[in-house]
């Protein structure tokens, strides 16, 4: 326990480059995975099994980007930022933050079912009303009000704050796009249908320019909390 209580900053840093390396590392492989679920020429249930492929690098990502929010977070705190968090509050904040992870690893072990549809729905439902939040927090900051307390050379916590709101915005459309390839794969089955192939192409493809800016988001994440430029 001294040991956890002495190196606790680096291995809460440590946990956070862990996070940060599967959520950009699991969303290429899910983006390279995509172009075998949208090829033609391949067997339905070839396509399919890259499709699940996807769904298991994507938890992955998923757990990261979960993780990632409050280990920032309990980092604030020791830097000062987030005084509202000393004593009790850094425990209720891993509380929330664990039953969120539970639910999206739910969503993932029992996708396809009804309960896994449920709890998916519910999971991004509660990120709504987080990213609005994240936002306003992080605007406030600036301003010098609010829970977060910064000044000047540490405006890099609201702004990592911010951007970091602004991928889980894009996050919401990458997944709304993935939870519709299980939707379309099941009219597929029943037999061909070139409506169905031409919407999942299109959405993918759109997905794909999605990715682009999620990395550059994802990326500008990685440089605020390691270069704290302002």
């Amino acid at each position: 326990m001294e040991f956890l209580m002495t190196n606790e900053l680096s291995i809460l840093r440590w946990v956070h480059i862990l996070a940060m390396v599967y959520w950009l590392g699991g969303e290429w492989g899910v983006f390279q995975t995509s172009y075998n679920v949208t090829n033609r020429e391949l067997s339905l249930e070839e396509r399919k099994r890259h499709m699940e492929t996807a769904y298991r690098i994507d938890i992955l990502a998923r757990t990261g980007i979960v993780l990632l929010l409050p280990l920032g977070l309990h980092m604030g705190k020791i830097y000062g930022f987030v005084p509202f968090l000393v004593g009790p509050g850094i425990w209720w904040m891993w509380l929330f933050f664990s039953i969120w992870l539970a639910m999206t690893w739910m969503a993932f072990i029992k996708r396809e079912t009804a309960i896994g549809i449920k709890v998916t729905m519910l999971e991004e439902k509660l990120r709504y009303p987080l990213i609005a939040t994240l936002f306003i927090v992080a605007f406030m900051a600036f301003d010098g009000n609010g829970p977060i307390v910064t000044g000047e050379g540490s405006h890099w916590y609201p702004a990592k704050m911010a951007l970091y709101a602004f991928a889980l915005c894009i996050g919401l459309f990458l997944r709304l796009v993935m939870r519709r390839w299980t939707t379309r794969f099941q009219i597929l089955a029943r037999g061909p249908n070139a409506a169905e192939e031409t919407a999942l192409e299109r959405e993918i493809a759109q997905a794909r320019i999605s990715a682009y800016i999620y990395w550059i988001t994802i990326s500008g994440v990685c440089f605020l909390g390691a270069v704290k430029p302002f």
